[in-house]
């Protein structure tokens, strides 16, 4: 089972991307797909997670609630992140996160998004 990143690039500050995650594989369920980020030097940091039981919950960081919105389809295990109003501080290598319900988690190989006039 892989989780597969797509979209990413340069966008300038103000500006939108959007960056989307599928699940390669056969897996039965998930509990969580979500988005991490990552600058050189640093951690990595959740982003924003969502997860659907009975019903859509997602969660965000401070640094991108009101920017940043995810949405997900379950049966297909697909997640996107729409970025709004970028800011250079969003500049990052951004992941793609599964954790299963046996508690693993599966990361993507991430995918560049630079925010740059």
């Amino acid at each position: 089972v892989q989780v597969v990143e797509s979209g990413g690039g340069l966008a300038q500050p103000g500006g939108s991307l959007t960056l989307s995650c599928a699940v390669s594989g056969s897996i039965f369920g998930y509990y969580l797909m979500g988005w991490f980020r990552q600058t050189p030097g640093n951690e990595r940091e959740m982003v924003a997670d969502y997860r659907s039981l009975r019903e859509e919950v997602t969660e965000y960081s401070d640094s991108v609630k009101g920017r940043f919105t995810i949405t997900g389809d379950g049966a297909k295990k697909m997640v996107s992140l729409q970025m709004n109003n970028l800011k250079p501080e969003d500049t990052a290598v951004y992941y793609c996160r599964l954790r299963t319900w046996a508690g693993s988690d599966i990361w993507g190989r991430g995918t560049q998004v630079t925010v740059s006039a």
